[in-house]
């Protein structure tokens, strides 16, 4: 079998995973929640403008990714696998972005044919892709307008016979971008892209950007649904969004819960297209061999992370649309390896897949010990598979690195990720449900519930129990507030974690008891090497009468 044959059936059994069993899991808490939610709230209320959770206003982000839900919920029926089909489909544009950016940057010179490949390959088989693709839509969907963005400039830079064609294509694709996130999807790539002009000393081509039809294409996708809300609403939901969600999170940290400094990005690079993001640092030393449009990928990858590594507010998720350029760099230089698998870019190969392997192995490693040998109090199905893949796979990789195979090494790393990615996919995923509490709590309060009781939740991220009660559910964070409630003289169901019952139950003024509990994995590290059982998320009432 040829490398590119091998590399397409790599890459057609790791895209086939996004969307397998995508039912098969419950909702992950919080984030995915609010997109399986929100969107039958819409349609139930019919109302496409009103974006509601919790059958309360919110307009914390743009309507774009409500809509795209609600489209596939009129389609195929309202359920948390629909919910995820279009997640996976922009997992899926992710990873077309990263090929066809690979392709552009490829120089046809150095026998670079297997680039895109190489790319798409070793993309679509990265384990945070492949989890992030069935779990949260929005950062998914932010990422994939942001690289078309990044894709159609480098188009138009590669053939400017087309330009007028991949402009337009951009400015559409920044647009619908701003309607799912928000500003950042025009800041950043316009930042990336006149720094890209600066660095070549052009920037008298802003006047051939087609900036006034861009403004004029990018305000007729965003500008209606702001004018429907203000028609509704006045400014203050539009000014909550841009200067609250937008320019208070990065200058202060709004929803901040801990600090995190200037390097708190790197590892994140690291993690987020592996094995690819190993490449990275041979690929930055044959920098100055490389074309114009790998030069722009660069300048997209530091824009973004010198950006938010400023920001008071720090996520992994926000430097995500990284990941293709990143593929991309990587995928060139690969290629670079086949046309001369003597030279200096293969041993530069050689050193990175060597260590890119012995991290596999030590990570297998931890994973076994993690969950098979702390008392199996946190067993997982799968998890030894996984340890066993990670530890041979990464010292096979490491062996063929040393014997100077460097393609070799790297297509094992690709297939023990794809061996990874599909035992996670059906063996560890389907078990860790016993660790998520919500779909047991209730099941347990939809056979009590009455239309007139009350369901509370004290400090704990459970937002998906709205969707599987169909009802409005009271978050408090006050624990006076909470006390206040479980004290009233209606039925009211608690739900919170065993320590804060064991503080709160004195204050309440009404008996209260337990009518469920179940396990959560809400823990840290320390706890799981200690051998912590892990914390309970327990279902209490003040009507201790009908149990």
């Amino acid at each position: 079998m040829t490398r590119r044959a091998t590399l397409t059936v790599i890459l057609a059994l790791a895209s086939i995973l996004f969307f397998v069993d995508l039912g098969g899991t419950s909702i992950w808490d919080a984030n995915e929640a609010f997109y399986v939610e929100t969107p039958r709230e819409m349609l139930e209320a019919h109302d496409l403008i009103n974006p509601t959770f919790d059958y309360e206003p919110r307009f914390n982000k743009p309507v774009l990714s409500y809509w795209v839900v609600a489209a596939f919920y009129k389609l195929f029926g309202v359920s948390v696998a629909v919910q995820r089909i279009p997640i996976a489909i922009g997992a899926l544009i992710i990873v077309a972005c990263a090929f066809f950016l690979a392709r552009a940057a490829a120089d046809a010179g150095l026998g670079t044919r297997d680039a895109a490949w190489w790319s798409a390959a070793g993309l679509a088989v990265s384990p945070r892709l492949v989890m992030f693709a069935r779990r949260i839509f929005i950062d998914i969907w932010i990422t994939a307008f942001m690289s078309l963005t990044l894709l159609f400039f480098a188009l138009s830079e590669r053939h400017p016979e087309r330009r007028r064609l991949f402009l337009i294509l951009m400015y559409v694709a920044a647009g619908l971008g701003t309607l799912t996130k928000g500003p950042v999807a025009i800041v950043l790539p316009a930042l990336a892209f006149l720094l890209y002009l600066i660095v070549h000393g052009e920037l008298r081509r802003l006047r051939s950007m087609m900036l006034p039809l861009g403004v004029v294409i990018v305000c007729a996708i965003v500008v209606p649904w702001y004018l429907a809300v203000y028609h509704q609403h006045g400014w203050p939901y539009i000014k909550a969004f841009f200067i609250g969600e937008n320019i208070g999170r990065y200058t202060s940290g709004v929803g901040l819960q801990q600090e995190r400094g200037l390097l708190f990005y790197p590892p994140i690079i690291l993690t987020d297209s592996l094995p690819l993001s190993f490449f990275l640092v041979a690929a930055a030393a044959w920098w100055w061999r490389e074309s114009r449009i790998q030069t722009l990928l660069w300048i997209w990858i530091a824009v973004i992370v010198l950006f938010f590594s400023f920001s008071a507010n720090k996520q992994d998720l926000y430097i995500y649309p990284i990941v293709p350029a990143v593929a991309a760099l990587a995928g060139a230089f690969l290629s670079r390896v086949e046309a001369d698998s003597s030279g200096p870019f293969a041993w530069w190969a050689a050193v990175t897949a060597g260590v890119a392997g012995i991290f596999l192995a030590a990570a297998g490693a931890g994973v076994l010990y993690v969950f098979e040998t702390a008392d199996r109090v946190y067993a997982l199905n799968g998890a030894i598979a996984i340890g066993v893949f990670g530890v041979c796979g990464g010292l096979i990789a490491f062996a063929l690195a040393v014997a100077r195979k460097p393609l070799a090494s790297t297509f094992t790393l690709l297939i023990l990720m794809v061996a990874l990615d599909w035992t996670f996919v059906l063996r560890v995923l389907p078990d860790f449900e016993r660790n998520k509490p919500v779909p047991g709590i209730s099941q347990t309060l939809r056979a009590r519930l009455r239309p007139d009781d009350v369901v509370a939740v004290f400090h704990e991220a459970v937002p998906s129990l709205v969707y599987y009660l169909r009802r409005h559910v009271d978050m408090y964070i006050d624990p006076r507030a909470f006390v206040e409630a479980m004290s009233q003289p209606r039925r009211v169901y608690g739900v919170l974690t065993l320590s804060d019952y064991d503080e709160l139950r004195p204050q309440i003024s009404r008996p209260t008891c337990i009518i469920d509990r179940r396990p959560t994995f809400d823990v840290r590290l320390k706890n799981v090497l200690s051998r912590d059982p892990p914390p309970e998320l327990l279902l209490i009432t003040n009507d201790c009468g009908r149990r």
